[in-house]
């Protein structure tokens, strides 16, 4: 072999080097697919098995770019799984985003150069899509920050964790890749604490409780979530009873766990829906424009320092006004 052959073969053998380097270092996820999970469609199933809110467009995205492997080897996002298969996912590097920085006002509540802690007021959708492609937190964070971090991909910079649209409160970001990591760890945890406020129709029996229920995508429609056995997870919600007005009752609810819709559906199971909510609540009886459900307290290691660090949110007027109601009676 020539002398430039043999340079362009060791390069060659180098880069497939550097190139496996790289895919080692990626964090890998991995599932051993249940009985139970048997004949579904792999994009559903990573989807309702990231432990990290992830849409099933970004999903598909994934699996086209071949980062999802069945067994070892890539398959199309229409593959139906069979019990004992071995799915893995390789996020993929950050691409370029599309999305617009924009100039809306943010209630800081924390900043360093690794996290951001935003108040969101009710109304906000956190992060672009269908039918909201801008004025959401995530524009408005890059117009902000500048730094957010990537390992969600282009659809969700910076964001960890989220809250519905018409949930008020505290949120965080991650500011680079390093942090975003330690985060979402503690999140799949559950040792980042939660705290929420909320207003709920009736009269709660007990002054303290826990809600141990899991919940699963509603059969019946696949945008919202129910208590059930099938395709469900593991969720824990603990709840205080703050204050009592007789057709309703003020509380103080701890995440134990953070599946979608995870308050709301707990409420709704134990007979006590959130008042105002649009979804899962009543139609009659004490409203407001949105659930009556606000993010007050937020509690996390920092990903630098290893301090616990705790922060809280007032609760926003438009409960308070609720509030003063039902007191006024």
């Amino acid at each position: 072999m020539s002398k430039k052959g043999m340079n362009d073969l060791n390069k060659d053998v180098n880069e497939l080097a550097d190139s496996r380097a790289l895919e080692e270092e990626r964090d890998v996820t991995e599932w051993i697919v249940a009985g139970e999970n048997a004949r579904e469609r792999i994009d559903k199933y990573i989807t309702e098995s990231w432990e990290v809110e992830v849409s099933r467009s970004q999903v598909q995205l994934w699996i086209s770019g071949g980062h999802v492997t069945v067994n070892g080897a890539p398959v199309k996002a229409n593959y139906k799984l069979f019990e004992g298969d071995k799915v893995s996912v390789t996020v993929p590097e950050a691409e370029v985003t599309d999305l617009i920085a924009e100039d809306i006002p943010l209630e800081v509540v924390y900043e360093d150069s690794d996290v951001i802690l935003v108040n969101k007021p009710r109304g906000m959708v956190v992060h672009p899509a269908v039918g909201h492609p801008s004025g959401t937190l995530v524009n408005a964070l890059m117009y902000h920050c500048k730094d957010l971090s990537g390992i969600n991909g282009e659809i969700r910079p910076g964001i960890v964790h989220r809250i519905d649209k018409d949930t008020s409160g505290l949120i965080m970001a991650a500011k680079n890749d390093a942090s975003h990591a330690s985060l979402a760890a503690q999140l799949k945890e559950h040792s980042v604490t939660r705290r929420y406020i909320a207003v709920v129709h009736g009269n709660l029996s007990h002054d303290k409780g826990t809600v141990d229920a899991p919940i699963g995508r509603d059969p019946h429609d696949r945008k919202l979530y129910t208590v059930t056995e099938k395709n469900s997870k593991r969720s824990v919600t603990h709840f205080t009873v703050l204050e009592r007005f007789g057709d309703c009752t003020l509380l103080e609810l701890q995440l134990e766990t953070g599946r979608t819709h995870q308050i709301r559906v707990h409420m709704k199971f134990i007979g006590h829906p959130l008042v105002g909510d649009p979804i899962y609540g009543r139609s009659k009886g004490t409203t407001m424009n949105g659930q009556a459900l606000h993010a007050a307290v937020l509690g996390f290691v920092h990903p630098s320092t290893g301090e616990y660090m705790e922060f809280s949110a007032p609760i926003p007027a438009d409960m308070e006004e609720v509030l003063f109601t039902l007191r006024s009676r």
